[in-house]
């Protein structure tokens, strides 16, 4: 034998396995490159059994038009990066504005030739299903993002059928100042443009960290709210068959 190397002989073991972590399902978001809020908040929310992923798309931190319509380029790409073991049930773009802009179709297509057992879903796709399921046609719609993103978003809002009643921005150009804009904030921007005859108040931006004041708003206001990450993980978690409720982010997650 050379010298310094020694042969160990154990003994067989008989590994034990569990279902592990992720035994009811398993959900990937594709995170923009800039956001700073999504990670954080999807595991909060995820139940016992769930797993959640996350893969990062490249993309710039200033959220525009053209910058938000270039993210589709990299969707495929990345979402192929989820599938290692061929048991991710769902497959989200988690981006409001983008996946508005880019379109859902477009979006879904592109996730599914990434990652082809996954069902494809997108923050936006969320937050048109969590809105008719709550009846709320008529809403009135806050958002952090510059005029040019709310109006192709507007858009795209009024072609699924909605009535926008006030769409207003606060106009920031970065996530890097998205993610501070502080909740106490934006529960007041909401509040003051909500209107007696809205039956929604929709908060777009997975970025902005409006979970955090979800509930409160709605106990304020006496009408649902529906911010991106609420109905996104809401979407996600019906998509893939987890029917829990959970309470203190909202009458989204807590009764439907």
């Amino acid at each position: 034998m050379a010298k310094g190397l020694v042969t160990v002989q154990l003994s067989p073991v008989e590994v034990q396995f569990d279902r592990g972590r992720d035994w009811r399902a398993r959900i990937g978001f594709i995170v923009i490159a800039s956001d700073g809020t999504i990670e954080g908040e999807m595991p909060i929310l995820a139940p016992p059994g769930v797993g959640i992923n996350f893969a990062r798309l490249p993309g710039s931190n200033e959220v525009t038009a053209e910058n938000l319509l270039a993210m589709v380029n990299d969707l495929e790409d990345v979402a192929s990066r989820f599938v290692f073991d061929g048991n991710l049930n769902v497959v989200c773009f988690a981006c409001t504005s983008a996946s508005a802009l880019i379109g859902e179709e477009r979006v879904k297509a592109a996730l599914s030739r990434g990652a082809p057992t996954a069902i494809p879903t997108s923050l936006i796709s969320g937050v048109i299903n969590a809105l008719r399921t709550l009846e709320a046609w008529r809403v009135v719609v806050a958002t952090p993002y510059l005029d040019e993103v709310n109006t192709l978003e507007a858009r795209y809002l009024l072609d699924q059928g909605f009535e926008i009643l006030d769409f207003q921005g606060m106009k920031i150009l970065t996530d890097t100042d998205i993610r501070r804009v502080a909740p106490e904030f934006i529960k007041k921007y909401a509040r003051n443009i909500d209107r007696p005859e809205a039956e929604a108040i929709f908060i777009s931006c997975g970025d902005l960290r409006s979970l955090e004041i979800v509930d409160e708003l709605e106990q304020e206001v006496g009408k649902p709210v529906v911010a991106s990450n609420q109905a996104m993980i809401w979407n996600a978690l019906r998509l893939a068959g987890i029917e829990d409720k959970i309470d203190g982010y909202g009458m989204l997650l807590k009764d439907y």
